[in-house]
């Protein structure tokens, strides 16, 4: 059993997955992998199959095997050659009673997001100098918390650097990573006030997700820290209206706010790429519809994607 679970285990990370289904479908499970040209079937396996696998999955992470309606949390790691991937596992099970599991791959950072127009990285870099609140917003999987992650290397050398995110995504030794856990009471609220006390030069918030990880958010950054995290909005200039539903006062966003980005990953002829729409507030205007749709534009006549792919991602 180990060896079987161990091979799936390495399928799945030699296609970089970030996640792992197992999900019941009657008298099935189905396995699908999200990687980042997104949620895709893997196989199909019996019930009695996947119990068995759920159970070496449960027991090797510490979760109990009696427990199958209940929501459980789990952890364990892999290594393959001379990387270890730490693995996140949660479970919960269905109105009957029916098991699903997913296992979240965190692997080490040594992978970069490419970018379709590389100056965008380097915009994004010469507008942190100035510190502040930047916010990436986009779908899962868009590659939002690697750019993050590539923002805080560059600018963190000598630094000090915290990340806290639910969970935690990548693994970066150099950083200190705090993982939210809401039943020992590590919500993002608490651990932001424990990490403002070790002075940290750049803040990652993994998101910004209701009003209490905002209000903190923005006080760091209203302290003079670089605070990059991540918000769900549909552009780059909804994300300003996503923090004041939030409960962030306007004129408090207007100073603390430095830039929003939007971010999704392109499927372009030499691989996956990242485009983003860059919006910084005090450059004001009022559509970044324009912007977003010029790059695509200049992507098409260069080649790099195709007709299909333009009309897809036109509107974001």
């Amino acid at each position: 059993m180990t060896k079987v679970v161990t091979q799936l285990l390495e399928q799945c990370i030699a296609q970089q997955a970030s996640d792992l289904y197992f999900l019941p479908y009657y008298q099935t499970y189905r396995l699908y992998l999200r990687t980042s040209a997104g949620m895709t079937f893997f196989q199909t396996i019996t019930a009695d199959c996947a119990k068995a696998w759920l159970n070496h999955l449960k027991f090797t992470a510490k979760m109990a095997l009696s427990e199958t309606r209940r929501p459980q949390l789990g952890a364990r790691r892999i290594v393959i050659g001379k990387q270890t991937i730490f693995l996140r596992l949660s479970t919960v099970g269905s109105f009957q009673n029916q098991e699903s599991l997913v296992i979240r791959f965190i692997y080490p950072n040594t992978t970069a997001v490419q970018y379709l127009m590389p100056d965008q990285l380097t915009q994004l870099i010469q507008i942190c100098q100035r510190r502040g609140l930047v916010v990436l917003a986009g779908p899962t999987g868009s590659g939002k918390t690697t750019t993050l992650y590539q923002l805080a290397t560059k600018l963190g050398q000598n630094k000090m650097v915290m990340a806290i995110e639910d969970p935690i995504e990548i693994f970066k030794a150099e950083f200190l990573q705090l993982q939210v856990n809401e039943a020992a009471g590590m919500t993002y609220s608490a651990l932001l006030k424990v990490a403002l006390r070790h002075r940290p030069d750049i803040m990652i918030i993994g998101e910004i997700r209701d009003a209490q990880t905002a209000e903190a958010a923005v006080n760091a950054a209203l302290s003079g820290h670089l605070v990059l995290s991540t918000v769900h909005a549909r552009t780059a200039r909804k994300v300003s209206t996503r923090l004041v539903e939030l409960g962030v006062d306007t004129a408090t966003l207007t100073h603390c706010l430095t830039a929003v980005a939007y971010q999704r990953l392109l499927p372009t002829t030499n691989g996956p790429a990242a485009l983003l729409d860059i919006y910084e507030p005090e450059a004001g205007g009022k559509t970044n519809e324009k912007n977003w749709q010029q790059s695509l534009a200049d992507a098409a006549k260069l080649g790099q994607i195709d007709a299909t792919t333009r009309q897809a991602f036109w509107h974001g």
